[in-house]
């Protein structure tokens, strides 16, 4: 890991270690999505950060493993990706075994092929594309930077090949204070030498390339601080983007989960797109409903009042009992659709124009809407499943609203 110290030198600028994977792309890409503008989207979160003992990464179970390594009792998922269709040089095998004694087998989104083919199921589906997820606090160490800028250049390759839209997205949660400072060249890094922002797919708002930043304004003690936001704002648009962020739940009361600061409100004004988050704030269709109500809409209404765009974000369901031993499996059960289908619905009849799906992959937390299985092991870990369902259900709902926020 570099030290802060280091990242800091050079009059505050970010020295990271270089990456392979900072290439501009010169592969085919083709028409689909339309990438001028968010509006009329529904865009899921793309977290890209599993890999696999084997897979040439050198990370390990990362992401899957627990607070014990990687075995029966010892994970940090509780949702098992379908591995059914994936061919050999796809699949690991894990110390996990299912109920008739098989190997359990996990997918790598360190193997390109394996990302590829989510942007395929993204056009099977007719879902419009993703938020590719990069981690503050983990771009200073080069084996993680070069898996998420790996995986950034699949996923680029993917929306190209796939005719969908791609965007990044920086979650600053685990950064120190000043580390902003890394996110900064990481971007400059992205845009002048990989030229992310060059491609057909890449999503433009507002005349303008959209990067998302998320952690803004939690009370849930993080060391960076609003002033660091803010400035982080004020430097991408000095690039030439249009910036959406992530906020608390009730970043318009200051309550709850928000800090109570007038700066929040600097920030939330600064902003070409709001999006605050909602996993876990609600466990039921009816109070989703209150939610959309109470929140949502005078949400929109402030964000209109100020010229500022509004990105609502629903859930299909929420469980992290591997993650969080001690809570319970299934915490938000997902009644088959119906918890997903009830925000879809409520936001649709309170007028959003465009929707954040978390997430398409983030099986930590139990919100993944790929192609998970009934058939999960057996033993000392326990994981939920899809309530019977085929495992591209959730694949199948998401792109039906996809096409109602097309107008279709």
């Amino acid at each position: 890991m570099v030290s802060l110290v280091a990242i800091l030198a050079l009059g505050g600028r970010a020295v990271l270690p270089d990456s392979q994977w900072l290439k501009p792309y010169t592969g085919l890409s083709v028409r689909g999505v339309d990438t001028s503008t968010l509006a009329g989207h529904v865009m899921c979160g793309y977290q890209g950060w599993h890999c696999a003992e084997g897979d040439g990464s050198g990370l390990g179970w990362m992401h899957y493993a627990g607070r014990h390594g990687f075995q029966p009792g010892s994970c940090c998922f509780d949702l098992w990706p379908d591995v059914s269709e994936l061919p050999p040089q796809e699949r690991y095998p894990t110390p996990f075994r299912l109920a008739d004694g098989k190997v359990a087998e996990l997918p790598s989104d360190d193997n390109p092929a394996t990302v590829l083919r989510h942007f395929k199921w993204m056009k099977q589906y007719g879902i419009d594309g993703v938020f590719v997820q990069r981690f503050g606090g983990e771009l200073s160490a080069k084996a993680h930077r070069d898996h998420f800028t790996k995986v950034l250049s699949s996923c680029r390759e993917g929306a190209n090949r796939n005719g969908r839209a791609f965007a990044v997205m920086y979650d600053l949660s685990g950064l120190q204070a000043g580390g902003t400072a890394v996110v900064k060249q990481d971007w400059a890094d992205l845009q002048d030498r990989m030229r992310i922002t060059e491609t057909r797919a890449y999503l433009k708002h507002r005349g303008k390339p959209l990067v998302a930043v998320w952690g803004m304004g939690f009370n849930d003690g993080r060391k960076y601080s609003l002033a660091e936001c803010l400035n982080l704002i004020h430097f991408l648009h000095g690039r030439g983007c249009s910036v959406m962020i992530g906020v608390p739940t009730y970043w318009r009361t200051h309550a709850r989960d928000a800090v109570d600061d007038p700066l929040l409100d600097e920030i939330c004004k600064a902003a070409d797109v709001l999006s605050p988050w909602a996993v876990g704030r609600f466990g039921t269709p009816e109070a989703a409903r209150q939610y959309v109500s109470n929140t949502v809409v005078p949400d929109m209404a402030l964000c209109m009042e100020r010229g500022v765009e509004y990105l609502p974000v629903v859930f299909p369901g929420f469980t992290w009992n591997n993650l969080k031993p001690g809570a319970p499996l299934n915490q938000i059960p997902r009644r088959k659709g119906a918890f997903l289908e009830a925000q879809y619905r409520a936001l649709r009849a309170a007028g959003a124009k465009m929707v954040y799906q978390a997430m398409f992959d983030e099986i930590d937390e139990g919100t993944a809407i790929f192609k998970c299985t009934n058939d999960v092991p057996a033993g000392a870990s326990k994981f939920a499943d899809f309530e019977g369902l085929p495992s591209d259900f959730y694949l199948k709902l998401v792109g039906r609203w996809t096409r109602a926020f097309h107008g279709r």
